[in-house]
């Protein structure tokens, strides 16, 4: 089975290979990671325009690769609710049949951090400046420094994937 991965970032790559082999145990597993452009701000501002930048992300691997078994693409962004500003990221998944869509856990936002975020400034950068990391965005992630290490990119990636899989794993319910 070959699964195309909408980024080169260790951290959604190791996510996608995390969540396949834990679906996937007997099948033997090829993952081709690309670098692909989101067509959106380099940090999404709204729900929407993140959603779009995942889907943007597939259509550019299906494009490039159009064989694959699946195609997978993860974006994150940031908006201001009603309850505060938060993170998350979309997940978009596509067979070249039908499309799947998964959104991560939502991390919460000090006002002071979401601030600072602009279009051309991603949370990464800020994090990092804040919290005198170095590339935090492929770590741990915001995720990882505002919950003390409980959690990571990563890991709320997974749980995001293996559940946006949810339609391939039962197509006829899905379809019917």
């Amino acid at each position: 089975m070959q699964i195309v991965i909408a980024s080169t970032n260790p951290v959604k790559v190791n996510a996608v290979k995390t969540a396949f082999c834990q679906l996937f145990p007997d099948r033997t597993l090829r993952f081709e990671s690309i670098p692909s452009q989101s067509g959106v701000a380099e940090q999404p501002m709204s729900m929407a325009e993140t959603k779009q930048g995942a889907f943007n992300r597939v259509t550019f691997c299906q494009q490039q690769i159009p064989c694959a078994d699946f195609y997978l693409a993860i974006e994150a962004g940031i908006e201001r609710f009603d309850y505060g500003a938060a993170t998350c990221a979309y997940i978009v998944i596509s067979n070249n049949v039908q499309f799947s869509i998964g959104r991560s856990a939502e991390l919460p936002i000090p006002n002071v951090i979401f601030q600072q975020l602009n279009p051309d400034t991603e949370l990464g950068t800020i994090m990092d400046r804040l919290f005198q990391t170095e590339n935090i965005k492929q770590k741990g992630g915001a995720m990882s420094l505002l919950t003390n290490g409980n959690a990571s990119r990563e890991s709320v990636y997974v749980q995001a994937i293996i559940l946006a899989m949810a339609p391939f794993l039962h197509q006829k319910l899905f379809c019917a």
